[in-house]
């Protein structure tokens, strides 16, 4: 998912190109265990705490997708500690330095592939199906499903059948 991740955003074939040519920064990033990996990713949050702090207004919503304008960004760090999920992190940006000369770092995090209509490549490019992209009504029609089948169950262990 990671490397999907790289490849989306950078629109070049990242295996053919000179290495030193870009940066390797997906928006997301994966944890790993002995039992498990999960990729962290942004919960595009309803109202989003590294919105609220970032001082430039560098973090917007569009499309009910929470994005990250790295050239407003000026690399404060203050949506990487407020975001409750660890979803944004510090990159560097390829031949950009600050005035002190040290190397320009931005925030990074998922922006859900909102340029490609193709969707999220981490989604598309998963091996195992493990990751899918839900619309709001689709999450709402599970919630219902499911509750729905827990009440089932709850009449049925009340009023067992004789």
């Amino acid at each position: 998912c990671m490397i999907g991740c790289v490849v989306a955003h950078e629109g070049k074939h990242i295996f053919e190109i000179d290495p030193d040519s870009y940066t390797f920064n997906p928006k997301l990033h994966v944890v790993k265990t002995a039992n498990i990996s999960v990729p962290v990713q942004c919960k595009h949050c309803e109202n989003p705490a590294c919105m609220a702090v970032c001082p430039v207004g560098a973090i917007s919503q569009k499309e009910h997708c929470i994005v990250i304008d790295p050239d407003k960004c000026i690399g404060c760090k203050s949506c990487e500690d407020s975001c409750p999920f660890g979803a944004i992190n510090m990159v560097p940006v390829a031949g950009k330095f600050q005035a002190d000369g040290s190397e320009k770092k931005v925030a990074n995090k998922c922006d859900l592939c909102i340029e490609n209509p193709a969707g999220p490549a981490c989604v598309r490019v998963c091996p195992t199906e493990a990751l899918t992209l839900v619309t709001e009504e689709e999450l709402v029609d599970s919630m219902e499903k499911k509750r729905a089948e827990s009440a089932r169950i709850a009449f049925c262990e009340m009023h067992p059948q004789k």
